[in-house]
């Protein structure tokens, strides 16, 4: 590592690969809680998108996973169901098949294509570790092709993308402005042409249209239908990261259809269990209908070329988890749920209660200045974006750490998920916005919303001091 050969490279790479932003927050996190403890400070969470402790307790999950395995062995041999039990553990601590067991695939496939409206075909799911997992599929699927590449992504957008599909040193990244239903279709097109013009391979569109992360909002199912003509019209792809599809506060009949539901064919949707079920398993699914043309004008499946490059990159999955998430897709009877929705419900009854109360807040103590503040309304996920209007305050690292160190308050700065082409249109995007995020304190009922009541009259109280406005009594 000391040879003088090896740092030019390793200075590229650390040149070409962005560290998340949120990853930054968290390694300095420390310090900062230092700092505010020094100064007798109660620390407010408005940063971390974490699921909160009231709905993602393992003791369940763990106790219906145990019992549906002892289900699974008295179903195999009820003479014998400790026989079958052992036989069952040592087939999942065992070599297992890139997909995973084909149950889980079913039940899910059932589940999540009954929720959204559509016929899911389980032969076509890849099972990836949490939804990160699937990006990183797909990069590795499309730098294959060994040239220069692109990627449309919104205008802010996910760091987590942007930093996987930097490793590829030929990828660039062409985004696209967004306003409250979703990117701008007229620019969304523009930043296709602009693409291939410059000379790259233009795979796919990446986004997070549910609960956007970090836009803080959801796309209008007018919006998708907008995007999917285009996409259909250019011939890509819509990568649709997905974490947030159950984190739903619209009304049954309001809710926008995933992308994956309104056409298969164009869109690579990305499932994780993280939100619905428990972060720490890494359970995600990939689905496709999509097709591509390859050498020879042959036509293939975009699904078995990414089995290739699972079987490649990850060769055997964790059958226990997998099967534990099967387990989580039974009801106490362990028999098969119909739908997931009215587990969603439990946890959105939190996080929903967490958004009105951060909403409301908001508009109680900010409400009267419309000039100097706004902020998104998210029908979806875990976020809102805070602005701060009129160019008085830049919300730069520096207004981040003090937010923490003078007044206690936990944000994600913006600026940091903004794309470099973004950035060389206006130098100053994102450096007048947070991302507040409402889903996760220490505490839980009365304590948790007190904590997060606290939070949001903390954050407010800075907000208009920092804007030269009187604090709040």
């Amino acid at each position: 590592m000391n040879d003088r050969r090896t740092r030019p490279i390793q200075a590229e790479i650390l040149r070409t690969r962005p560290m998340s932003v949120t990853r930054k927050m968290a390694a300095d996190f420390p310090r900062l809680r230092a700092m505010a403890e020094q100064r007798g400070l109660t620390l407010h969470h408005l940063g971390a998108g974490y699921p909160h402790p009231e709905v993602s307790s393992p003791e369940r999950y763990i106790a219906q996973k145990e019992a549906y395995f002892s289900h699974l062995a008295r179903v195999r041999d009820p003479e014998s169901p400790d026989r079958a039990r052992r036989e069952l553990m040592r087939e999942l601590y065992n070599y297992g098949d890139t997909l995973g067991p084909r149950s889980t695939r079913e039940a899910f496939a059932r589940v999540y294509g009954h929720d959204f409206g559509f016929s899911m075909d389980p032969d076509r799911l890849i099972p990836t570790m949490g939804a990160t997992g699937g990006i990183a599929l797909v990069c590795s699927l499309f730098e294959r092709y060994g040239g220069p590449l692109a990627y449309i992504v919104d205008a802010p957008t996910y760091t987590g993308f942007v930093s996987r599909a930097s490793l590829y040193q030929k990828a660039r990244f062409y985004s696209v402005p967004m306003d409250e239903e979703g990117p701008i279709p007229g620019l969304f097109r523009a930043q296709v042409k602009k693409a291939r013009e410059d000379g790259n391979f233009v795979p796919l569109y990446y986004t997070v249209p549910d609960g956007h992360n970090p836009g803080g909002i959801s796309f209008s199912q007018a919006r998708r239908l907008e995007i999917l003509d285009i996409v259909r019209e250019e011939g890509l792809l819509i990568a649709e990261d997905a974490p947030y599809t159950y984190i739903s506060y619209e009304d049954e009949g309001a809710r926008p259809r995933p992308f994956v539901a309104l056409d298969p064919g164009h869109t690579i949707h990305l499932f994780t269990a993280s939100k619905i079920g428990l972060p720490g398993p890494r359970v995600g699914f990939l689905y496709t209908e999509a097709g591509a043309v390859v050498a020879g004008d042959e036509k293939v499946s975009i699904k078995d070329l990414l089995v290739i490059e699972s079987a490649g990159d990850l060769l055997f999955h964790n059958p226990e988890s997998l099967l534990g998430f099967e387990a989580y897709l039974m009801d106490d009877r362990l028999e098969p749920r119909e739908s997931l929705w009215p587990v969603a419900a439990t946890k959105n009854a939190v996080y929903g209660e967490n958004r009105r109360i951060l909403l409301e807040g908001l508009q109680t103590w900010l409400g009267d200045y419309p000039d100097r503040f706004s902020w998104t309304c998210p029908g979806a996920g875990f976020f809102t974006v805070f602005t701060f209007k009129g160019g008085q305050v830049r919300t730069d690292a520096a207004f981040v750490e003090k937010l923490v160190a003078t007044y206690g308050v936990v944000t994600i700065p913006m600026f940091g998920f903004y794309p470099e082409d973004a950035k060389e249109r206006d130098p100053l995007a994102g450096l007048d916005q947070l991302r507040l995020s409402f889903s996760y304190n220490e505490r839980t009922g009365d304590g948790r919303r007190q904590d997060m009541l606290d939070a949001v009259r903390a954050f407010a109280h800075a907000a208009r001091i920092e804007s030269g406005l009187p604090g709040i009594d």
